[in-house]
């Protein structure tokens, strides 16, 4: 039997990322992103997904953010999973004035708002002692789900 090489795609790539997410390997889902671009192939909005829940998950909140940010420069819609991991990232690092700013973002993202952004960023500002930047955020009507 003849080997064949096989390449990896975006969608090996993505399950390669998703998996380090799963167990907080935040330095490998990056370098596997890394990867993903120097194959020339396209990153997904599930290969970001994942990576910026393995930055999350592992205490990167300002890496969840550079790649929660660049998402529209490569074209790639952010949604509800990853502004919601981007606000968690900021809640877990006690960054309150960068949760509330995600979540501010989500109506020009065209994105559903969630209990999860919410309950994020409402903690992060408990965490901050802000607890006026959390009612203000809950009683916007634009911060209504």
């Amino acid at each position: 039997m003849h080997k064949k090489e096989v390449k990896p795609d975006v969608i090996s790539f993505s399950a390669g990322i998703s998996a380090c997410e799963k167990v907080g390997h935040w330095e490998m889902a990056l370098q596997l992103l890394e990867g993903l671009c120097e194959a020339q192939l396209q990153a997904n909005e599930f290969s970001l997904d994942a990576c910026i829940s393995a930055c999350e998950k592992g205490g990167e909140w300002q890496l969840a953010l550079h790649l929660l940010s660049g998402m529209p420069q490569a074209r790639i819609a952010r949604n509800e999973f990853s502004m919601s991991a981007g606000i968690s990232a900021c809640e877990k690092a006690g960054e309150w004035q960068q949760a509330i700013g995600v979540l501010a973002e989500i109506p020009l993202a065209t994105v559903a708002f969630t209990e999860i952004s919410f309950n994020a960023s409402i903690s992060a500002c408990e965490k901050g002692a802000q607890w006026e930047w959390a009612i203000q955020a809950l009683s916007k009507t634009s911060f209504r789900v």
